[in-house]
């Protein structure tokens, strides 16, 4: 599944400056209704994100489909997969021109600034507020100046994942704080020097924010006005730094972990070259087909006291509304059945995806062990990144993982690192 949250497309820089352009600037459309006619009838268009085997996700779709329709017999669905690869393009196409808008879209959490700020979608506070079951940190997701534009479809945080037999063998305890984290991690490379204490990587953001956040750090701050970077506070900075010294040759050598995304760390711990890592709920099929099948616990990543959880990135994707539709109520209420209970925990059972409602989680996690750290990591409290159109532009400029690969290989410190990061993220938010 692409989890477009996690995974900020590059290209939507150039995307969204052009279309704020056409727009003059203009502020986000307020009307809660959008602007599209409500047709009762018709064909009603939807864009979903294609997945490499689609086959699950179409069969879910297919029976919400026939319960949508069997009440609505002079309505039509065309679902229309979206390679995640080609995103940019498809919806850009479908803020320059309305009329090749779909009606319902599928898109991810860190696309909203930049997708609410074209008033391309319309608001959707009220269907939001029918879900009252919502986790209200993954609701924030989906905000925008104030206002609700998609429907939490799933969402993922990441965890601990770590090697049990491993554990056993060394008479190790998971680590309850990050202290003990780098100490554990320590002590397997030294135990076993082929392989990795803990697999992380200079280019993997999402592992590397939780460590800033525990520390007290934030990315940035809003001053009712503007945003303004905070990467190089005095706590930001004792964040990175103590996520960059796991990139060291006594646990996960920087000629090799500097480069390392979130993919390869994952990929490392599954294939049995590391003792462990952060990854998601939605790794688990790639571990479960590594080398460690069966041999591998997952805890929250600990805080800085013992007890604590570091607060996680909550990614995930929405479904959104476009204002243009045609068909406006019944996008609103084909979008609600999708992101009902039922259809939540159906796609769990497809396709892995955590649900968005607290009593669905609980329900999942008491009857599948592997998703209690996960469902404990948001009810602890996640964090998102700046809720502004420029976090494509800093995303796309590598500006994080420039700043981690550097303090990690000793190129530069970290206020020097941080400092350089911080202005050229202060001159993308103005």
């Amino acid at each position: 599944m692409p989890h477009c949250g996690f995974r900020p497309v590059r290209r939507l820089l150039g995307v969204a400056a052009a279309l704020l352009l056409l727009a003059g600037c203009a502020p986000v459309h307020s009307d809660p209704a959008g602007s599209g006619a409500d047709e009762r009838t018709g064909t009603l268009r939807v864009w979903l994100f294609d997945e490499a085997n689609r086959a699950p996700k179409a069969a879910v779709l297919d029976e919400a489909i026939a319960e949508f329709t069997a009440t609505r017999p002079d309505v039509k669905v065309d679902v229309q997969w979206v390679p995640v690869a080609g995103r940019a393009d498809k919806f850009a196409g479908a803020f320059i021109d309305p009329a090749s808008a779909p009606d319902v879209a599928e898109f991810g959490n860190t696309d909203v600034a930049g997708y609410a700020a074209t008033g391309a979608f319309a608001e959707l506070g009220p269907e939001a507020a029918a879900m009252s079951d919502l986790v209200p940190s993954v609701l924030k997701t989906a905000e925008y100046a104030g206002k609700i534009y998609g429907l939490p479809w799933y969402t993922g945080v990441r965890a601990l994942y770590y090697r049990t037999d491993i554990f056993a063998e060394l008479g190790l305890r998971p680590p309850t704080t990050l202290d003990e984290l780098t100490a554990t991690a320590r002590r397997i490379r030294a135990a076993k020097p082929e392989m990795y204490g803990i697999a992380v990587g200079g280019k993997y953001t999402y592992a590397m924010l939780p460590f800033l956040w525990a520390e007290g750090g934030e990315l940035a701050s809003y001053d009712g006005t503007m945003w303004n970077a905070q990467i190089n506070s005095e706590q930001a900075a004792a964040g990175v730094t103590r996520y960059t010294d796991l990139i060291h040759a006594d646990i996960c050598p920087p000629a090799q972990c500097a480069d390392f995304t979130g993919t390869q760390s994952v990929q490392a711990f599954a294939g049995g070259k590391a003792a462990m890592t952060i990854g998601g709920d939605f790794n688990r099929k790639a571990v479960d087909q590594g080398a460690v099948q069966g041999k591998y616990a997952v805890i929250p990543l600990p805080g800085r006291q013992s007890g604590s959880v570091a607060p996680a990135f909550a990614g995930g994707n929405l479904l959104g509304v476009f204002r243009a539709s045609r068909h406006r109520g019944l996008a609103r209420e084909f979008a609600r059945l999708l992101a009902d209970p039922k259809y939540q925990e159906k796609m769990y059972v497809a396709m892995g995806n955590l649900p968005t409602l607290a009593g669905v989680q609980a329900e999942l996690a008491d009857n599948d062990p592997f998703l209690r750290p996960f469902v404990e990591t948001l009810r602890a409290g996640t964090k998102f990144v700046p809720s502004t159109p420029a976090w494509s532009k800093i995303d796309s400029q590598n500006l994080l993982p420039t700043a981690v690969q550097q303090i990690a290989t000793g190129q530069k410190t970290p206020a020097a690192a941080l400092s350089v990061a911080a202005a050229a993220m202060n001159k993308a938010f103005r």
